[in-house]
């Protein structure tokens, strides 16, 4: 089988464009590497981006990427049809059995849909979910991206989705739906290194800081258990931009509580491995997730996990060891689980990384994957 796989390159986003070799988000490399080496299959992975890329193909295993250059009026100005066009030219020279777009966020979806070959999408995140969310005013990025969404989900042959909550949503708007995972990546099921105990408990929190992802609020329940005399830390991952006013007070809060909260900014995948391995609990609690995936990467680590029950998380921590859920409102019933957890020495499951590894393992996904290229291959073959 040949199966043309359409995702974003996180070069583009940086505009760095001389990185030596393509940045696939992190499920689209996970599910690249399951799918490297399997046999019978031959996998071209495919990305555009707004500048040239000194970049020869190269094959991976059985894995070969081709970066193609499209100027910038091609992309959402002219809603993306210079990506589909240099897509569909350079599957014309494939000629693969299937094409894969990966998200309807951008143009991967969109060129798969107008490929001309059988396709199917994986949705990421819900554009229309996002719109509603932002309320977005008619003409804005997410409007847009709402109804390219639509126009793809309608020409697709299904859709991948990554858990309950995205199915439900999408099920509505697209001939079949599958239930997929994204995989974790590989790293996160690698043996942990013996780190170092802290002093006291870190609870970890690990997320671009905005208003979904509440890491405000969080800071505000975390004084609450501060308040009931409680001896812990708190600290963050991920991006913050002071010039919004979210990051803003979030960094305010960060900074008039030096003793107890540390902002660690941005982490590669090892030094974030690391960073779990250090400490005792993940505590995430988004108002909405289409999945959730360092939820799932905290529970591979063997972390307990406090998070809120909705979207994907549901899906995450539904029967896993150490994983406990609270509706997103529900912020006494979070700081009474940690008080209690803390109270009882802050006990880390020990089966939780056997659970993520039968479900979330690379070469697990991407198995599901080519059953589902099957099943699409063989209804389109079908009389």
């Amino acid at each position: 089988m040949k199966l043309a796989l359409i995702s974003s390159d996180g070069r583009e986003p940086l505009k760095r464009y001389d990185f030596g070799e393509t940045i696939p988000p992190p499920p689209q490399a996970a599910l690249l590497a399951g799918l490297a080496g399997l046999p019978g299959l031959e996998v071209h992975h495919i990305s555009c981006l707004q500048q040239p890329v000194q970049e020869p193909e190269r094959w991976v295993d059985n894995v070969c990427y081709h970066s193609l250059h499209v100027p910038k009026l091609g992309w959402m100005r002219t809603l993306y049809q210079g990506c589909v066009r240099a897509v569909r030219n350079k599957l014309n020279e494939i000629q693969p059995d299937i094409v894969h777009g990966q998200g309807t966020e951008r143009e991967c979806a969109l060129a798969a849909a107008r490929s001309g070959f059988p396709n199917v999408i994986t949705i990421h995140g819900i554009m229309a979910e996002q719109a509603r969310l932002f309320r977005s005013r008619s003409g804005s990025f997410f409007w847009l991206a709402a109804r390219l969404e639509n126009f793809a989900l309608r020409r697709t042959d299904g859709v991948l989705c990554n858990s309950a909550y995205t199915e439900n949503s999408i099920r509505p708007r697209t001939a079949n739906t599958w239930r997929v995972p994204n995989p974790l990546r590989a790293d996160f099921f690698e043996p942990p290194a013996v780190a170092a105990k802290p002093s006291r408990p870190v609870l970890l929190n690990v997320g671009h800081v905005c208003s979904r992802k509440r890491q405000v609020e969080l800071i505000r329940s975390a004084m609450g258990l501060k308040n009931r005399g409680l001896d812990f830390e708190l600290h963050f991952i991920g991006t913050a931009d002071v010039t919004e006013a979210y990051g803003a007070e979030f960094l305010q809060l960060v900074n008039a509580n030096r003793d107890w909260i540390k902002y660690l900014g941005t982490k590669n995948t090892t030094e974030l491995i690391a960073a779990f391995d250090q400490v005792a609990a993940l505590v995430h609690v988004p108002t909405e997730e289409s999945f959730g995936l360092v939820a799932a990467e905290a529970l591979a680590r063997n972390l307990k996990f406090f998070g809120s029950a909705t979207g994907g998380v549901v899906d995450i921590a539904t029967g896993v060891d150490g994983a406990e859920l609270f509706p997103p409102q529900d912020w006494t019933g979070l700081e009474n689980a940690i008080a209690r957890w803390l109270a009882a020495n802050c006990p880390r499951p020990t089966s939780a990384a056997d659970t993520m590894r039968e479900r979330y393992h690379p070469r697990v996904v991407a198995q599901r994957h080519l059953e589902i290229y099957r099943e699409v291959l063989a209804g389109r073959t079908a009389p």
